[in-house]
């Protein structure tokens, strides 16, 4: 890879020898260059190669002045704000620190980006566990959906469990309230009639408070499980 300096001197002696009347194939060969790399630069002078290394800009920021710039990131003023809303306010008070993509630059350097002043730090999420019926009585789903009255602002609630493997509306019935006692009844009644006590499905749901109640999770005959 040859370097920026190096470069610049090549340009300029192909320069100094084509005006003196010497060919620029001629003249590479001497250098030991490739003609191409010759046109190539006086095209683009910087190297764009991924792997180049590039001389550090004049107008890059000093290790003081990234200091100062995180210092004013983390006051309790902008602590909570993000750099496009940071900088037109100091604009505002007459103060120009960098621009907008500088800051976030410097706050990915000290692993802020994500979390900084008053935000949540991100935290891992497992996915969702799932399950696989291979045959009936295996996985159970079941939801509650309201159902309007005559009264407005009044409902219904329908509680409904369905098999995953045969998609059997297994047992359903229609309450006046949502509570854990109901739906530990609909499942026990489900599974009198399905006759399961001895393998008893999994009852898959997402995490409603009904569904993770005291009442259902606490319950011996069935394994519940969420999404």
């Amino acid at each position: 890879m040859t370097e920026p300096e190096m470069r610049k001197q090549a340009l300029e002696w192909v320069a100094e020898a084509k005006a003196a009347g010497a060919r620029q194939e001629r003249i590479c060969e001497v250098i030991g260059i490739c003609s191409r790399s010759v046109q190539r630069w006086k095209k683009s002078p910087s190297d764009k190669r991924p792997d180049a290394t590039r001389p550090k800009p004049c107008h890059a920021l000093s290790t003081e002045e990234k200091a100062e710039v995180l210092v004013v990131l983390n006051q309790k003023e902008y602590a909570s704000l993000p750099p496009s809303q940071i900088v037109p306010k100091l604009a505002d008070k007459g103060t120009y620190l960098c621009s907008e993509s500088t800051m976030y630059r410097i706050l990915r350097e000290v692993d802020q980006l994500k979390h900084r002043g008053k935000q949540n730090a991100p935290r891992k999420v497992n996915p969702p566990q799932s399950y696989v019926a291979t045959g009936p009585n295996q996985v159970w789903c079941w939801d509650i959906t309201y159902l309007p009255s005559q009264i407005r602002g009044m409902f219904y609630y329908l509680y409904a469990i369905e098999d995953l493997y045969s998609r059997k509306m297994v047992m359903w019935e229609v309450h006046e309230q949502e509570s854990g006692e109901c739906a530990k009844a609909l499942v026990h009644k489900a599974m009198m009639r399905e006759q399961c006590f001895t393998s008893p499905p999994v009852l898959h749901s997402d995490s409603g408070s009904r569904w993770r109640s005291m009442s259902l999770t606490n319950s011996d005959s069935t394994a519940t499980g969420h999404q």
